[in-house]
């Protein structure tokens, strides 16, 4: 089964949060303590596990079922 299509969707809900939120992605990246282009390679579909998700979602002040939430 191809799973790219919950990746991209995945990856937008961050762009999105991210953007809410006023930040770049290099903002946000270290903020996650995460490298800027492995964060770049994530908002473009990259698949990353829970704890990477639980990151963002820190570094994002949101809770982690938020970045599922669309």
């Amino acid at each position: 089964m191809n799973y790219n299509f919950l990746y991209q969707r995945f990856s937008k809900r961050i762009e999105q949060l991210r953007k809410e939120k006023g930040l770049t992605q290099e903002q946000l990246a270290e903020k996650a303590g995460l490298h800027r282009a492995y964060f770049w390679d994530i908002e473009n579909g990259r698949n990353i596990s829970i704890k990477t998700a639980y990151k963002i979602a820190q570094a994002l002040k949101v809770d982690l079922k938020d970045l599922f939430n669309q």
